[in-house]
Parts: structure tokens; sequence; C-alpha cells
């Protein structure tokens, strides 16, 4: 009865083993000639779209030797020079860090300082050239206005020549007249 199983059960193992490699063309499955004794199958369920296996494999011999070891490697000693040698490492990569930090802020607050450097030649020099503006059109201003008042004087001037004209002919035919 046992033989009748194991027989079974290397049917089933061939049977799904090629049915396998007929679903999977690219798989290379190798069906063993012989029977293994550390991989059991076990027929699950079989319908019409396809069969359910569970594959129990039996548990590694104690004398095989894994890939992997069972415990991390052991730890060596260090010894204080090695300490304190990676310790003084340490304190010079802080060092080194520490330095950096301070320099690139010893950059950003002298290009703070260039950017309000700028900022303040450049308000300068629009107050200058806005100063200068104003006082190219005041100097404007007051030249217009002069020549305007010479202008307006010159004018009533005539009008005062032209009136005295006027009052000396007016005075003279009132003198003619009188005689």
């Amino acid at each position: 009865m046992e033989d009748t199983k194991t027989r079974m059960v290397e049917t089933e193992q061939t049977q799904c083993a090629k049915n396998e490699s007929s679903l999977c063309p690219g798989a290379d499955i190798t069906v063993p000639e012989e029977p293994c004794d550390d991989i059991q199958v076990k027929e699950l369920d079989k319908r019409a779209s396809g069969q359910a296996f569970e594959v129990i494999l039996a548990a590694p011999a104690p004398d095989a030797k894994g890939d992997f070891p069972l415990s991390p490697p052991k730890k060596k000693d260090v010894s204080l020079e090695e300490i304190q040698r990676k310790l003084d490492a340490a304190e010079e990569r802080r060092k080194n860090h520490e330095a950096e930090v301070l320099k690139h802020l010893a950059e950003k607050r002298e290009h703070e300082k260039e950017v309000l450097q700028k900022a303040m030649e450049e308000n300068n020099n629009f107050s200058k050239m806005a100063e200068e503006k104003l006082n190219q059109k005041m100097e404007a201003n007051k030249e217009n206005r002069t020549a305007l008042m010479a202008a307006m004087n010159e004018k009533f001037k005539e009008k005062d020549k032209k009136l005295e004209e006027v009052r000396k002919n007016k005075e003279t035919k009132e003198g003619t007249s009188e005689d």
C-alpha cells in the first residue's frame, strides 16, 4: 500500500512537471528519473480550470552547511588604540563639517553685504539723478520765469512810453488849444 502511494506521488510529480513545462515553454524544468525523498507533493484541488498542489520540502540535513551562517559573525576585539583612532577621525570629521558650515555662512553673509551695498549705491545714484533732474527743471523754470518777467517788463515799458507819448500829445493839444 505504501509502495502504491509513493508511485502515485512520483507519477503526479512527473505529470505536473510535464504539464508545467508544456504550459511554460521557456521554463527549464527537469523531471528527475528517480524519486526525491526531500520533496513531497500533495494535490489540493483539481478542476477543469487547473490543478492546485502543495509542495512540501523536507527539513535540511543537520550535517548540511547552509549558504549563510545562522548567527552573525563575531566582532573582533577592538583595542584602545583603534578606539582612539576612530574618535580622532570622528573629531576631525566634525571639525571639517563645522568649518564647512562656517565657511558657507561667511559666504552667505558676504553675499548679503554685497547685495545691500549694491542696493544702497543704486538708491544713492537714483537720489542724485532725481536731485539733478529737479535742479535742472527748477533752473529752467527760473530762467523761463526771468525771461517772461523781462518780456512783460519790456511790454509795460513800451506801454508806459506810449501812454507818456499820448499824454504829451494831449498836453500839447490842450496847450495849443488854450492859446
